[in-house]
Order: structure tokens, then sequence, then C-alpha cells
């Protein structure tokens, strides 16, 4: 079963969501929803109100708790919790039971959250052209977000690689990208994001050009000679992937050998906000 993560954004606040593949359905953070509704800055205080409400639906004979779930979602700190998400239809059901202004616009935006992933499945393009313009939006280059549209393509091909090779966790997954990172950018992921001053962001959304060059070069990498060597364990994946990596490190020491300066940028998104320098 594919289960796509994301986060949505409603009026500037962040709703976590997963895609079921099997089920076809998206899969929404109530906390989250309970946040948005309630105008609440607190996602503790939004927990205690959804609580609260449980205990109120159950006492009802509502079978809307009944049919909320439980996935593991990431939290601010970065790590996975099992928390009550819910479908698009069982939101609704929710959303009645809380009484809030931003009930209708958010019924709204949930319905069309639903409908564009179904447009997506039946036409990918569409969501190829969404992604550009979210991106075009924020400020990034032209440039920069044809390269980081084309990488998302090359990560997809990884992680089908992986798949086929019998890497199926999201802890084997990390530990496969962190060797590919530490073998072509000289440090781990988390110490990139450090140097980039980065917390949760992601990464690859905080990379210059050549950074994004030289990562896709190293996932490329990594996946054809996967292919070609048929890696049957995770340790031998693991090699693979520092073999990828390496690919690209070898090509980074050369750029800065002939350049006599770093390639791993300090740059990142947030300090050239607003500004079209960014990524040319």
């Amino acid at each position: 079963m594919e289960i796509e993560t994301k986060i949505a954004i409603f009026k500037g606040k962040q709703i976590r969501k997963r895609w079921d593949e099997e089920k076809e359905k998206w899969f929404f953070s109530v906390v989250d929803i309970v946040v948005v509704l309630l105008g609440q800055s607190e996602h503790r205080k939004a927990q205690s109100y959804w609580t609260t409400l449980k205990n109120r639906l159950k006492d009802e004979g509502s079978e809307v708790v009944t049919k909320c779930d439980q996935l593991k979602l990431e939290a601010s700190d970065g790590k996975f919790y099992l928390t009550d998400v819910a479908d698009t239809e069982t939101m609704f059901r929710i959303i009645q039971s809380i009484p809030s202004p931003n009930a209708e616009p958010f019924k709204l935006w949930l319905a069309r959250v639903g409908y564009e992933r179904v447009e997506e499945a039946e036409d990918p393009e569409k969501a190829i052209h969404r992604a550009m313009a979210t991106y075009l939006k924020k400020g990034y280059s032209k440039n920069w977000v044809d390269l980081r549209l084309k990488s998302i393509e090359i990560r997809k091909d990884l992680t089908n690689e992986w798949d086929d090779r019998g890497v199926k966790t999201n802890d084997e997954f990390a530990v496969l990208t962190d060797d590919i990172t530490f073998a072509w950018a000289g440090m781990r992921t988390k110490d990139y994001k450090k140097h980039k001053e980065l917390k949760k962001e992601n990464l690859r959304d905080n990379m210059t050009n050549l950074e994004l060059v030289l990562n896709m070069l190293a996932e490329t990498a990594t996946t054809e000679i996967s292919k070609a060597k048929e890696p049957k364990t995770f340790p031998e994946n693991r090699k693979v992937a520092i073999e990828g990596g390496s690919v690209a490190g070898r090509a980074r020491k050369d750029i800065e050998k002939k350049t006599s300066r770093p390639v791993i940028s300090k740059t990142n998104f947030k300090k050239l906000s607003g500004s079209r320098r960014f990524l040319k």
C-alpha cells in the first residue's frame, strides 16, 4: 500500500494529510483542523478540545469517532507519532460539531483538496503544474523550479528502485538518503540542514541550483548502480547508496577545486524570501 504524506495550507495554517493509494482517500489530521476551526495556535489546547469532543460524541452514540483512524504523522520535532486522522467525509461531520466562522470556507477547501488529488491521479501533469505554480508564487526563479520538479521525478525513480530491492520502512529510506547525502555533500542530512539554519523545512527546497544538480546526480547514479548490481540486503543497498553518492561527491570536489569556493551553501530560501534573486 503506497501512502503519500504532504502538508496542506489553509489560511497560513499547516494541515497534515496522507494519501492512501489503496483506499484512494486523503486522511487529514483532526487536531490540525481543530486548530484552524478554533483559531487556536497551540496544538496542546486543540488536542484537549478534541479529546473532550470525542468523549461527548461517544456519549451521544455518534459513529464519527469510530470512523476516525490513527496514522503516524510527523510532528514539529521531526518525529512521527500516532495521530487521529479522518477522511474527507468524516471530517465534514466533525466540522459540523464545532461552532466556528471558519467552518464553511474550510468545508469548501476540504472538498477542493480531495478533488484536486483525484484530478492528479487521472492526469499527473496537473500535479506538476500545481507544484510549479506554488513554487513560483513563493518567489523561486523559473530555472530553479524546473530543476526542483526534475529532482522530484528522480527521487521517485530512486524510491521505486529501493522498493523493488526490499526497502520498505521510513527508517530504512532515511538511512539510505543520509548515506547518499554524506557521500556527496560531506555531511549528514541533519548537519546539512543545520548548516542552512533549517529546522523542519524541506532541505531540497533550500538548495541552490548547483546543490540540486549534484543531489540529482547522486540519486540518479544510485538508481543506475542499484539496477546493475541488484542488491539483495539492506547493507548491500547502503553500499550502493554510498557508491552513488560518491559519484556526485567527486564532482563536487572537482568543482570546488576549480572555483576555489565551497559548493555547499548556507543560503536558504527564508533568508531571501520575497527576492527574485533566489536561485536564479
